[in-house]
């Protein structure tokens, strides 16, 4: 093509990477072709090339009209609306390959092109080499594939940011689906968080899903989610069994009780990298916590001293209750002894009495009370990583993490719905620490990251990565993104509130999937966590189509407007609307609800009530 055909002015202010173009009279307008392509002339998020030598710098239209003359020269144009501004973004040789950044800048007089589509497709790279997967197509160019560079996307961490109704987790869905492509990458590894349980359905084929009260007879054949106390440092561990200490003497003479029972079992059951000599309150070595609580809950309420420095009474029921059943109480299942009444020299009767002794009564309280409760089974009766009373287990560590980030698919799903909230944050902190320190230590394995990357993806991260840096996952998470790139570990942040993230995380991601966003603060903070000076670009967030992502970052050559392709209906995660009423199907068969549909005469609540109280939302588990 002619460089007439696409000169649209010359450069008339360059400050940095911004550039003020003003347009000729002769340059293009409206709606015009190029090479049998129309294109609309001056739109925002339009590409452009200036060339300069044998190179051509490539920007971005950011702003078209009167407010893009420059502000030294707005009071000497007559004409001012003639004016575009360019945010400048890379550079590369004629029909070569483009590449980020700038080694020169433009200068005054310097002509300015409009890109064709040709052109594009040689700058966004090419669908037959392995490390690309393409997403979708770039808009309004369906011939031009929407292509992601996998080296840059995972271990540069990225996030998926966009407003609830956008298509943000079926575009997760849809990158899953590309990276965990068996032929591609036979040996691609992803964990997944999934807090409300929605990708199970859109990866059932491609992924192994642990979930509390997993269901290994249903059609995902799900599977029982552990997490092992005993992995858990003491922070975590306190956090999820004691919560917190009055003061800094209990805190630590539960800290050295803990450390004696691990010293315990490990002394029984001596384990591979561990010693008496480096073993510390935090290594993972199965100890059991119900007899630690059971042994604490008697020295707390049960035992009387008889004077300073004077041997411990017992003071266990030795009686029978009405059944006949002795009131010891049973450690194992969190019940507590019931205790005598003791009678002291003054021959006053006390009820568990114990001077100078620990007071933390209210935490083995709490303690006792999760060891009752079903929902907290799955970290503190963790089936087979269960320890006996002497710290003997079926399984240790390994198996848990070759369930995780080594079996035979491609993608791991922690359905992490059933947590109860009060410990989830923990819960998702514990999990991510337990697979940083893994592969941070198996960094020179094979099984390692170094030659094994994982993918980690934080679905509604906004919940437990917040600004308040306090959380356990907020610190590891942190870690992560700093450190992660070096040992094979990479982080994707999916979020419908990025302005509640903490910018320290998200500056770390490298590339963003940024959907439709209406809110002006969490476009502001995608705004200000991005490298490059795209406003113009991301100004668009807000009248993006469902399904349309504007991706920008280091796994992509230029920014692009993308329209993401949707996996099929029946692969797609189960995050949709509830349906209000359905205009295609009129069939009740074919139509679950909805106001359009009659629906039985005599619903049976006591089934709602039985779930509810369960805190399980399958009728057979309950029964």
């Amino acid at each position: 093509m002619s460089s007439k055909e696409t000169y649209l002015g010359d450069v008339q202010d360059v400050n940095g990477t911004t550039v003020s173009i003003s347009l000729s009279k002769e340059s293009l307008t409206g709606f015009v072709y190029i090479d049998g392509q129309g294109y609309r002339v001056g739109q925002v998020g339009s590409f452009i090339r200036i060339p300069i030598g044998f190179n051509d710098l490539f920007g971005i239209i950011s702003q078209v009209g009167a407010s893009a003359v420059p502000k030294t020269m707005a009071e000497n144009q007559t004409h001012g609306n003639r004016w575009m501004t360019i945010q400048l973004i890379g550079e590369g040789p004629r029909n070569g390959v483009f590449q980020r950044g700038l080694s020169q800048y433009p200068t005054i007089g310097d002509e300015v092109h409009l890109v064709s589509e040709k052109e594009l497709k040689n700058i966004y790279g090419q669908p037959n080499k392995p490390y690309f997967v393409k997403l979708g197509h770039i808009s309004n160019a369906d011939s031009i594939p929407a292509l992601i560079d996998v080296n840059k996307l995972i271990t540069r961490h990225s996030a998926v940011v966009g407003t609830t109704g956008s298509g943000k987790s079926t575009t997760v869905a849809s990158i899953m689906n590309a990276l965990s492509d068996n032929v591609k990458y036979p040996s691609s590894r992803i964990i997944m968080l999934d807090l409300h349980g929605e990708y199970g359905q859109a990866l059932q084929e491609k992924a192994h899903i642990y979930k509390i009260n997993g269901d290994i007879s249903s059609k995902l054949k799900e599977k029982e989610l552990h997490i092992p106390f005993w992995a858990l440092n003491f922070d975590e561990l306190c956090e999820v069994s004691f919560g917190e200490f009055s003061n800094e003497k209990d805190r630590n003479i539960v800290m050295e009780r803990v450390q004696k029972y691990k010293i315990e079992s490990l002394t029984k059951y001596p384990r591979k990298g561990a010693s008496a000599d480096t073993l510390s309150v935090d290594s993972p070595i199965p100890f059991s916590i119900h007899h630690l609580w059971y042994e604490l809950f008697i020295e707390t309420f049960g035992t009387y001293y008889k004077g300073n420095g004077g041997r411990p009474i017992d003071n266990l029921a030795y009686e029978t209750d009405a059944n006949g059943v002795e009131l010891k109480g049973n450690p194992m299942e969190g019940i507590p002894p019931i205790f005598k009444n003791i009678v002291t020299e003054a021959k006053e009767e006390k009820i568990n009495y114990l001077p100078n002794s620990l007071n933390i009564g209210k935490q083995l309280l709490l303690l006792g009370t999760k060891l009752r409760i079903p929902r907290y089974d799955f970290i503190l009766k963790p089936a087979n990583w269960m320890p006996e009373a002497d710290g003997k287990v079926a399984q240790d560590l390994d198996c848990l993490l070759e369930n995780w980030i080594g079996s035979d698919r491609p993608v791991t799903i922690l359905d992490l719905s059933g947590v109860p909230a009060d410990i989830l944050q923990t819960t998702i902190g514990a999990l991510l620490r337990l697979l940083y320190e893994a592969l941070f230590w198996a960094r020179n394995l094979s099984q390692g990251g170094r030659h094994r990357p994982l993918l980690v993806v934080m679905e509604e991260a906004h919940i437990y990565l917040n600004d308040d840096f306090q959380g356990m996952a907020s610190k590891i998470v942190q870690r992560i993104v700093k450190e992660g790139r070096k040992y094979g570990i990479g982080a994707m942040i999916v979020s419908q509130r990025p302005s509640e993230i903490n910018p320290t995380i998200l500056s770390q991601c490298g590339t963003f999937f940024a959907l439709r966003l209406t809110n002006a603060s969490d476009r502001n903070h995608i705004t200000s966590a991005l490298s490059d000076n795209l406003d113009g670009l991301t100004g668009m967030l807000p009248i993006l189509r469902t399904g349309e992502a504007i991706i920008l970052g280091e796994a992509v050559k230029l920014p692009m407007r993308t329209t993401i392709e949707a996996p099929p209906r029946n692969r797609r995660p189960d995050s949709q609307d509830p349906i209000i009423y359905d205009e295609i199907s009129s069939d009740d068969s074919q139509n679950p609800g909805g106001w359009g549909i009659k629906m039985e005469t005599k619903p049976n609540y006591e089934e709602l009530v039985e779930t509810w109280r369960a805190q399980n939302p399958k009728i057979d588990k309950v029964k």
